[in-house]
């Protein structure tokens, strides 16, 4: 049995741990002043807003501290008065409209969580950082390259600020996860010379326009289904995956070449499935696979090949016997283990930055849908440094912006075409 890691020990072995390990998750720290009030607003009330609301106040009670919900806000305010009266929250700390966010950074919080559609993210994030709020940013981050470098932008900004900055990327608070990341660091499956992600699922759900109903609203209903507010499947749900590989591999792809289409979706603009071949560079290539078919066979997960060995995401491993120190987390979800690791880092003084991470990640699934939508390869640098690039510039409309000032012209409700897109 390999021995718990103490604090002292893990602050020697860093590197053998990884760096995607959260500071603060493996040892007990308990809060300097005693059972502390967090006081703390959601932006976006929907399944994910109401779950990151309970997730929190589980986190704060693991910490021996007591959660207070100060605000809700979403767009519809209906969803905003429903999650405040599930936990007794006061008719006028509740807000509507694509305005919402203001009132609840404004609300007193010291911590915001926000699960808007991925579009909102980049200018919501920045106002609550801007109004130095501690902020949880359920992923994607962003649906084009520029939302996504205006939120590595922002989280250098939280970071000058002492902000903590948290993403929804459970994996990277698993017990699981963690421990297969730091074996492959310790050299258990040998170099990795590539793998494979896969989200293969259905579609979750979709919303029929309403009769009358204006296109704000059937957008912001239907946001799962359209590329410009979800990002496309391959962004809003695969990035999981895309994040581990990043992640386990400790680089980012050089380029993406790929091909989707859509054969059933019912509505909206997106792709039914994508294949995307990422080359990382010195011969290694992930193939990237999703898909959202009913009545196919489902596979969600990571495998990634080594010289030595072979890694099945945070499941079994198979390669050379190396030593690690034991991972002990605070609870078996994920989801409620990264806002304890949110808070912890505060509470510690040293606030954890996932920023610019999710924003990588969600750039890898932006390049990778911006090569099947076009069928070009496109490069890494397309996004990120070529200004000359037209994906650089590449940004999706209606913008968050669009929405507060009124009505926003309704996407074609037709998938693009690679060659013509």
């Amino acid at each position: 049995m390999n021995p718990i890691i103490t604090r002292r020990s893990f602050l020697g072995n860093t590197t053998l741990v990884g760096a995607g390990l959260a500071a603060g998750s493996l040892f007990a720290v308990e809060p300097s002043a005693g059972a502390q009030k967090l006081k703390f607003g959601v932006i976006g009330c929907g399944g994910r807003g109401s779950a990151a609301v309970k997730d929190f106040m589980a986190a704060c009670k693991i910490l021996g501290c007591e959660a207070e919900l100060v605000a809700a806000g979403d767009a519809f305010k209906d969803k905003a008065d429903a999650l405040g009266k599930a936990h007794k929250l006061a008719p006028e700390r509740c807000f509507g409209g694509f305005d919402n966010y203001k009132n609840v950074i404004a609300s007193g919080c010291d911590y915001v969580l926000m699960a808007t559609p991925p579009s909102f993210r980049p200018l919501h994030f920045d106002a609550a950082v801007e109004a130095g709020k501690h902020c949880f940013i359920e992923k994607p981050v962003a649906v084009d390259p520029v939302g996504a470098r205006a939120v590595i932008a922002t989280g250098e900004k939280a970071k000058a600020k002492g902000l903590a900055v948290v993403a929804g990327t459970q994996r990277r608070h698993m017990a699981e996860y963690l421990r297969n990341k730091a074996l492959i660091d310790a050299g258990a499956i040998g170099e990795i010379k590539g793998g494979v992600v896969q989200w293969n699922g259905t579609v979750p759900w979709i919303k029929r326009r309403n009769e009358g109903e204006s296109n704000a609203s059937y957008l912001a209903r239907n946001w799962l289904n359209f590329n410009e507010l979800s990002g496309d499947h391959i962004v809003e749900q695969h990035v999981h995956n895309l994040d581990v590989a990043v992640w386990f591999l400790g680089r980012l792809p050089v380029t993406a070449i790929g091909f989707g289409g859509r054969a059933r979706r019912e509505t909206g603009n997106m792709f039914d499935f994508f294949s995307v071949d990422l080359d990382f560079g010195d011969d290694v290539h992930i193939h990237s696979q999703c898909r959202q078919l009913a009545g196919s066979y489902g596979r969600i997960g990571e495998l990634f090949t080594g010289t030595e060995g072979v890694c099945y995401g945070g499941g079994k491993l198979k390669g050379k016997e190396v030593s690690i120190p034991e991972i002990k987390l605070d609870t078996d979800n994920g989801q409620v283990q990264e806002h304890v690791d949110m808070i912890r880092s505060v509470m510690t003084g040293k606030p954890i930055n996932d920023a610019k991470s999710i924003a990588e990640s969600t750039l890898v699934a932006i390049m990778g849908r911006i090569a099947a939508y076009t069928g070009e390869l496109v490069r890494w640098n397309d996004l990120v440094k070529n200004t000359e690039s037209p994906h650089y510039n590449y940004a999706c409309t209606p913008t968050a912006l669009d929405f507060e000032k009124g009505e926003v012209t309704l996407p074609a409700e037709v998938p693009p075409i690679p060659g013509k897109a």
